[in-house]
This record gives structure tokens, C-alpha cells and sequence, in this order.
């Protein structure tokens, strides 16, 4: 009993802590007197498709650190339908991607980058036909997510896709891809059991699920 007692004293305490710093955070944003943000940035690498940034960044605090920053253009994903989204245990198509930094074999939803200046939508238009060969007659925008804040900025942009008609897909040359057709309880499965390990395609399925289908 008394280390119940002790423990919710602990946790009463940093409570009270993070309320505090926070508020005198707030309150110093709304003086004016700290801007977060960047002061300024130094290229250290320009690649084919990431480029690196060493960032001089003033934190909220007022103090100002250093920080490596991958700039990435931003992608697209697709979670493709290929019955009514709306019927009992729809039917999805999932691609088994070769991936070299998994240095493995990942189950994905169609993605890809976004070219120079191309919108989302048209992106996820282009990367389903390229994958899978469909195209969509319905393509929705379910959400956007940063994929790993903590050192990058790269957005990609979630979409649902459905009324699919089916062709020739268009594989880049370095794209080892095959696509596999399970029910969304199937998929729901995998996520759960960890055969889906990609981000993107976890959070794809399960916010189908859970808000569009």
C-alpha cells in the first residue's frame, strides 16, 4: 500500500512538473519573446532522392542546438480496393516489395514519391497504375503523416482507392514487386501479427478500417 502511495506521489509530482514548463512555455510564445524554428541551414549532401541539411535551430526554450535533417520531397500511398470497400470483408491488393534497408521482403500499399511540383493525387494516381496496373475510379485522400519527425520532413499522403480497372503495370527497374489480393480481415491479421512492418502501410489499412470502410 504504502508503494501505491509513493508511486502516485511520483507521478503526481512530474505531473505538476510538465503542467508548469509547459505553461511557462506557452506563456513566453504568446510574449513574443522565443520563436522556434530554423536559424539557419547548411547543405551537407544532395542525392537522388533525399537530400541532408545540418539545421541551427532555436528551440522553444530560447536555447539553439544543431540538427541533421533528411529533406525528403514527399509520397504518396494507396490502399487499393479491388470490391465495394463498403461490403462485407472487402478484397485489397497488397505489393511484396524487395526492401534493401530491411535487407527482406516487405508486405506495402502502393507508394512512391512525389515528382517535382506533381500534386498528391496525381502521384498516387501514377504510382497505383506503375505497381499494380489499375487505375482508380475513386480516389480519395484519407490523411498525411510525417514519417519520422525526428529527423526528417518527409509527408506522405494517405489515399483510398476503389472501382479499380485493371492493365499493365510499369515497374521501375530497380522494383522487384508482386501483388498479392487479401480480405481486410486478412490484413487486419497481418498488421496485427506483425507481418506488416511498414508504417505507412499499417497506418493505411487500419485507418481504412476504422473511419472509411
Amino acid at each position: 500500500m504504502n508503494s501505491l502511495i509513493t508511486d502516485r506521489a511520483c507521478v503526481d509530482a512530474v505531473e505538476r512538473d510538465v503542467t508548469h514548463t509547459a505553461s511557462m512555455m506557452t506563456d513566453q510564445n504568446r510574449a513574443g519573446a522565443i520563436e522556434p524554428g530554423q536559424v539557419s541551414t547548411r547543405r551537407a549532401y544532395t542525392g537522388r532522392v533525399i537530400s541532408l541539411d545540418l539545421d541551427t535551430v532555436r528551440y522553444p526554450d530560447g536555447s539553439v542546438g544543431e540538427l541533421e535533417i533528411v529533406r525528403h520531397p514527399g509520397a504518396s500511398a494507396i490502399v487499393p480496393f479491388l470490391s465495394d470497400p463498403t461490403g462485407p470483408d472487402p478484397q485489397l491488393m497488397l505489393i511484396k516489395q524487395y526492401r534493401y534497408a530491411a535487407l527482406d521482403f516487405l508486405y506495402e500499399i502502393p507508394a512512391g514519391r512525389l515528382e517535382d511540383g506533381e500534386a498528391p493525387e496525381v502521384c498516387a494516381a501514377r504510382e497505383l497504375h506503375e505497381e499494380t496496373g489499375c487505375t482508380a475510379g475513386v480516389l480519395e485522400h484519407m490523411h498525411t503523416m510525417f514519417t519520422t519527425p525526428g529527423f526528417t520532413d518527409e509527408k506522405i499522403h494517405l489515399f483510398l482507392a476503389y472501382d479499380l480497372t485493371r492493365g499493365e503495370a510499369q515497374m521501375e527497374a530497380d522494383e522487384f514487386i508482386s501483388v498479392e489480393i487479401v480480405p481486410l480481415s486478412q490484413a487486419l491479421e497481418m498488421v496485427r501479427n506483425g507481418r506488416i512492418k511498414d508504417a505507412k502501410t499499417a497506418l493505411g489499412i487500419l485507418y481504412a478500417a476504422g473511419f472509411r470502410v
